[in-house]
């Protein structure tokens, strides 16, 4: 049960769904924030890539909905699906991505620690590695929103659930739809 009272059926709610019904005044710019971090055009990082940036987080995070949500639409987004979304998560190093995305990644995961702990080297291997200023900038976006996104889910205790198929409908919804229809 979540730690305040949201006035809802917290499983027909589950994770963020219910604060933002509970707080629509809040709701309203999170959800575009949302929308633009992870679905707007983009000259090179592809929804399923910004998918995937926003599930490796939460799971740095230990956030279980948002890590199952948008690792399930990550997967959904990327030709390799669920199978290279859970090589990421287990070790990015040896992931099979390229070079800049596991740089980006590795961006991503110093963000989660501090945003101090984002290096020159870290942003040069980046770089080196074919990422441009935008994705640099949009990693750290992703990265730190997501942050705060986990620890509303977490911090009001909300209900997870715990069935994949729940995760993969859901992120169908989301591909169709986007963030300003949840």
């Amino acid at each position: 049960m979540a730690h305040i009272d949201l006035g809802l059926d917290e499983k027909a709610h589950p994770g963020i769904v219910g604060p933002l019904r509970f707080r629509p005044e809040t709701a309203k710019p999170l959800g575009e924030l949302a929308e633009v971090l992870l679905r707007a055009p983009h000259p090179t990082l592809t929804p399923g890539e910004r998918e995937l940036i926003a599930a490796y987080v939460s799971g740095l995070n230990d956030c279980d909905f948002c890590r199952s949500s948008h690792a399930a639409s990550a997967a959904a987004q990327l030709p390799a699906g669920m199978p290279l979304v859970d090589q990421v998560r287990a070790d990015v190093g040896t992931a099979p991505v390229g070079a800049r995305l596991r740089a980006l990644l590795q961006i991503a995961a110093a963000v989660r620690r501090s945003g101090r702990e984002v290096t020159t080297g870290l942003v040069e291997t980046a770089r080196t590695a074919g990422a441009t200023d935008l994705e640099i900038h949009d990693t750290v976006l992703i990265a730190a929103a997501f942050c705060m996104f986990n620890r509303y889910v977490d911090g009001l205790g909300t209900w997870t659930p715990r069935d994949p198929e729940a995760y993969a409908r859901a992120a169908g919804h989301l591909v169709a739809n986007g963030y300003l229809a949840i």
